[in-house]
């Protein structure tokens, strides 16, 4: 049987709509720049909600690769390169996470009260806490950033000889990936959204 013919990208087809894409992300980067200076609050909330938007766009398509492969789904194979491409895009996200860590006073006010004064907020203290929150932010980034690519590069690898062991392998980082994906966008999404308003309480979130 012939070899499998590996995935290419061909950059040189693409030049003149990688330089609009690219002067496009700069002319953008420059005008966040601005909204950052002339209303940081405004544009911290704006950033959050774009933030979650994408990374709610991306981990979809990293979560329908993982049931793809730990059902052994044949219906899917048409579109699984597209879900790996766009679950890829998480490191990304993960970059874009940083504004969100740097205008975090703008966003989250349980961060700048001092003990004793809110009860409320003293009862969460051990999670509603700066040091955990960053804590948590790097696992979950991590955890999505670490499988994504990690099934993508065995997707891609499995393109050159199309060997059952990259089939086995994605298998078996997709078995442990669900129930971590299920923990990481649940907490999550207590952490970005939900913790917006620590006085709110809420047993279905997530």
């Amino acid at each position: 049987m012939p070899t499998p013919e590996g995935e290419y990208f061909e950059s040189s087809r693409f030049a003149g709509l990688s330089f609009l894409l690219g002067l496009v992300a700069v002319v953008a980067l420059v005008l966040c720049v601005i909204g950052a200076i002339v209303s940081p609050h405004q544009f911290s909330y704006s950033w959050l909600f774009a933030f979650a938007f994408f990374f709610t766009l991306c981990a979809g398509c990293f979560f329908w690769t993982i049931v793809h492969h730990a059902t052994d789904a044949e219906w899917s194979v048409v579109v699984r390169r597209q879900l790996e491409n766009i679950a890829a895009l998480l490191t990304v996200l993960a970059l874009l996470f940083v504004p969100i860590l740097l205008l975090r006073h703008h966003l989250y006010a349980w961060m700048d009260i001092p003990r004793g004064v809110e009860p409320s907020l003293d009862t969460k203290r051990a999670y509603l806490n700066w040091t955990f929150f960053f804590v948590r932010a790097v696992v979950f980034l991590g955890f999505f950033l670490l499988a994504a690519l990690t099934l993508r590069r065995l997707s891609v690898e499995q393109d050159k000889d199309g060997s059952p062991r990259f089939t086995i392998g994605m298998r078996k980082v997709s078995f442990i990936s669900l129930p971590m994906f299920a923990l990481c966008l649940t907490f999550g999404a207590f952490d970005w959204l939900m913790s917006l308003n620590y006085r709110w309480f809420s047993t279905m979130f997530g």
